[in-house]
């Protein structure tokens, strides 16, 4: 079966083909008037400079992590490291950086396109704003499925690697580059995106009373800009990071589970069968020009549900040619539709609870009638109570796709290891975590679209486009805010599941370098001591990243007031503001304010295993994983209830625009930006980091721990 790994070559190759035919499909349609390409260009410049100054930043890091991994690695003779982990390091975070860097160039040309091509209908505006989510999907999983077929052919063929155990163990820390990387481009984008939005919000619609987007704004460029390059540089980085990670992760479970190459083969089939999938169901996504938000979400729906309903069908014969039933087919065939089904229900109650076609965010809306004190309550109440169906519904898939793959309650063996049934059972759970994934290039197609139609709505508004223009782009904006929050729930979704696969591998590769007895059980100290740490460690992060948007936006309203009160004629529409002072401000504290948080995912887990060992990483990775999966749904649909809330009051609900009830529904959605666009996607991030981590580090922190 080891001779079948470059199947990898085919999914990669048709996903980048497909998103080079979308990007240049996109690039064909007008850009409009001069206006509009003034702006569009004034966007691009500033996303592009952003990514320039976070790159060069982030290079300094990579380049010490880089030395360190090398000193380690040589130093033990691989013993403490591969030899090969310093490498894929930095590949994982090329890859990475080039996913979310060749959505942000299509986004930014996307635009203005998307804005001419709405004053024609709204269909041919949701199909240019697709196209460029597309583009950036179909390259994320494109470039993932690259990455690792390099690097099984490097591992396997290049340097004789024949035992797949010894290779699941040693591919499984390739994801570590990825990881950091993303890590950066979400805490950075989102702290860039929400502090220009926050500024512009409180300053623009609360204080002086203009619209969303109003050239009067000295922050809606870089409003316009943080879409860019927090929801689509930075969420290109994320799921790039998260669709790999997963499939590492069932790599080395397979190999553990004794199903050796097969193990393998069949997440990357998987992977290229969804990719197939994903093409077709993406030729489904189109509306009608008198479309409501309902129909409109139908036609994306359309799409989605018909490529996981394909991807079900490949992954039955997948199953039975490539395990065959000596192997429990059927039962990882299950483990299979469990992950499908799981991320679909996630992505429909997601809706639920941030459509303001259902009742939880009318309801919120209403409860602007009362003030910004009520709405912001009930934000948070209705974010708390939707981390049921989230968690249930992992609950449920872990449960039957263990099962259904061979586990058993015995985990021991005679050995004191993991028996060979919880193996496989394990197995199951990461073969799901595959399958919810396999489909993530027309998932997030549908979620990346969502800021190409916000700069839209934005260009429209300062262009001056007629009225229904705005009307077009506002109902795709809209609809975008409800597919982020579904695509952001899908990512957390699947990485729970990928954060257990990999914590289970860092057992066996501890257990695997020890002939020591750990004790990984509840009962140890150190095991309780790691679970408060990670708990601790998760509300740390979220407090650091929400402080740093606090910090950067304060800057951002200063400003504006500036210009408000020293530029004469802003006010008038006689004199342009000053929109690169607040483009600069943004780029200084987001790069200034990103540094801190990403560390702390990885100093924490080295220090920990360090002083408590392998036993209290295993409770620090417990911790970060359960409460990192609880606030990070939390925080994801408060922010996008509160949005929608605000647009359904726009809609001339409640009062409509520039009323009481809408400036407190502007103050809501402002205290839920960061909840929804930087501490709650970053979350996901930060337990597979923290998992990564642990097991790059776990040589190192076997050989040298204090308890």
């Amino acid at each position: 079966m080891e001779n079948y790994l470059w199947i990898g070559f085919i999914g990669a190759v048709l996903a980048l083909l497909f998103a080079a035919i979308q990007r240049k499909k996109v690039m064909s349609y007008s850009e409009g008037n001069a206006t509009m390409q003034k702006i569009a260009q004034s966007i691009r410049e500033g996303a592009n400079a952003y990514l320039k100054h976070q790159y060069s930043t982030v290079a300094k890091v990579f380049a010490v992590v880089f030395v360190v991994l090398v000193i380690i690695a040589f130093a033990s003779g691989g013993e403490m490291l591969s030899k090969f982990t310093p490498f894929a390091f930095l590949t994982g975070g090329i890859w990475s950086m080039l996913a979310g860097l060749i959505g942000m160039k299509i986004a930014t040309n996307s635009n203005a396109r998307t804005a001419q091509a709405a004053s024609e209908s709204l269909n041919r505006g949701l199909r240019v704003a697709f196209s460029s989510g597309a583009v950036m999907g179909f390259t994320v999983v494109g470039l993932g499925m690259l990455d690792i077929s390099i690097w099984l052919m490097i591992l396997h063929f290049g340097a004789g690697i024949t035992d797949p155990v010894q290779l699941g163990n040693i591919i499984v820390m390739n994801g570590i580059g990825a990881s950091f990387m993303a890590l950066f481009a979400r805490v950075g984008g989102g702290i860039y995106t929400k502090a220009a939005d926050v500024g512009a919000d409180l300053v623009g619609k609360v204080e002086a009373g203009i619209p969303e987007d109003d050239p009067r704004n000295p922050a809606t460029i870089a409003d316009n800009v943080g879409d860019n390059v927090g929801d689509v540089a930075g969420m290109g980085a994320d799921l790039y990071e998260s669709y790999v990670g997963s499939i590492l992760a069932t790599f080395a479970l397979g190999a553990c589970a004794g199903y050796g190459w097969q193990g393998m083969l069949l997440p990357m089939a998987l992977a290229v069968c969804g990719i197939i999938c994903s093409i077709i169901g993406s030729f489904l996504v189109k509306t009608k020009e008198d479309a409501t938000q309902k129909s409109l979400l139908t036609s994306l729906r359309t799409g989605t549900y018909t490529a996981a309903i394909l991807s079900a069908i490949v992954a039955a014969p997948l199953c039975y040619f490539i395990l065959g039933p000596e192997n429990n087919c059927w039962g990882i065939f299950i483990a299979i539709l469990c992950g499908l089904i799981g991320g679909t229900l996630i992505g429909y109650f997601t809706e639920y609870f941030t459509s303001d076609n259902y009742k939880p965010t009318k309801k919120l809306a209403a409860a602007s009638e009362t003030g910004a004190a009520t709405i912001i309550i009930g934000g948070i109440s209705l974010g708390l109570m939707s981390t049921i169906a989230s968690i249930l519904i992992v609950a449920v898939a872990i449960l039957i796709s263990y099962f259904a793959a061979g586990g058993t309650t015995s985990i021991l063996d005679e050995m004191g290891g993991f028996s060979l049934s919880f193996n496989q059972g394990l197995y199951g759970i990461g073969i799901a975590g595959v399958g919810m994934l396999s489909t993530l290039g027309i998932t997030l197609a549908t979620d990346a679209y969502g800021p190409v139609a916000d700069n839209a709505g934005g260009i429209a508004e300062m262009s001056g486009l007629p009225e229904e223009v705005r009307d077009r782009t506002d109902a795709l904006d809209s609809l975008g805010n409800t597919t982020a929050a579904t695509g952001k729930g899908f990512a957390i979704g699947s990485a729970s599941l990928t954060a257990l696969a990999l914590l289970v591998s860092y057992v066996n590769i501890v257990q695997d370098r020890t002939v020591e007895n750990l004790n990984f059980t509840l009962t140890s100290p150190t095991v309780l001591v790691g679970l408060f740490i990670g708990a601790m460690l998760t509300f740390v992060f979220s407090a650091m990243t929400m402080r740093s948007v606090q910090t950067a936006a304060q800057s951002i309203v200063v400003e504006v007031r500036r210009q408000f009160r020293e530029i004469a004629g802003i006010m008038e529409g006689k004199t342009d503001p000053e929109y690169g002072k607040c483009v600069a401000l943004c780029t200084k504290g987001a790069l200034h304010e990103m540094v801190a948080p990403a560390l702390l995912a990885i100093i924490v887990p080295i220090i920990t295993g360090l002083i408590l060992g392998p036993t209290g990483v295993v409770g620090l990775l417990g911790g970060v994983s359960v409460t990192g999966f609880a606030m990070a749904v939390f925080m994801s649909n408060a922010g996008g209830a509160w949005d929608n809330a605000k647009k359904y009051i726009e809609r001339g609900n409640h009062g409509g625009k520039g009323s009481e009830q809408h400036k407190a529904a502007v103050v809501g959605d402002t205290v839920g930006d960061p909840f929804k666009d930087t501490s709650g996607p970053s979350l996901n991030i930060l337990i597979k980091l923290c998992s990564t981590v642990s097991i790059v580090f776990s040589g190192l922190v076997l050989a040298f721990h204090l308890l």
